[in-house]
């Protein structure tokens, strides 16, 4: 893109975007089985890897609405946001951006996986103790801490962020603040309160 600053002094449009946004689902069935997919391109590391369906989300999509939405366009499976587990921040990722990550916990709706095979090679609902086992997830240190916060929240040792619509008078425009209120937890770790 060709620009120029009119004002006298340094221009101050942003270069370009400098972060892509992605989100990853975390669905586990009543059978303790985690839905998983393997990537039809991928690197060589990576062949044969049964990973959490993941993706970018949309311009103006809101992460649980894109976590859903990926799960949905890789699986088949129908799936309702729980929470944000986890996010990871990193730097100098694709196209020398930087990257955020949200991992999210989802509940399906839906079992009849239908893969779509542009970009999944294959899907299935894979025993926890499994996807856990496999070398790479646990030869890997963030792999194996996402895996660990979700058995955590599994357990109800662990709350994520819920999602809360918020008007801001700054600018008046409604947005969604990802928080966890500690004022009374029920049996399923989810936050009783007002917003």
């Amino acid at each position: 893109m060709l620009t120029y600053w009119i004002p006298e002094g340094p221009c101050l449009l942003p270069a370009n975007a400098s972060h892509q946004v992605g989100v990853g689902g975390f669905v586990i069935n009543e059978n303790n089985e985690v839905l998983v997919v393997q990537e039809r391109y991928c690197t060589p590391t990576f062949a044969g890897l049964w990973k959490l369906p993941t993706g970018f989300i949309l311009e103006s999509e809101e992460i649980f609405e894109g976590a859903v939405r990926e799960v949905k366009e890789e699986t088949g499976i129908d799936s309702e946001f729980v929470e944000v587990i986890a996010f990871r921040h990193a730097h100098n990722v694709a196209f020398e951006k930087s990257d955020l990550f949200f991992i999210c916990m989802l509940k399906p709706v839906s079992t009849k996986i239908m893969v779509d095979d542009h970009e999944i090679q294959a899907a299935k609902w894979m025993p926890l103790v499994d996807f856990v086992e496999q070398p790479l997830i646990q030869g890997d240190k963030m792999f194996k801490k996402i895996i660990d916060i979700c058995i955590a929240r599994l357990g109800r040792r662990y709350c994520g962020l819920h999602p809360h619509q918020v008007i801001s008078k700054f600018d008046g425009k409604e947005s969604t603040l990802y928080y966890n209120v500690v004022e009374t937890i029920d049996a399923n770790c989810e936050a009783n309160s007002s917003s």
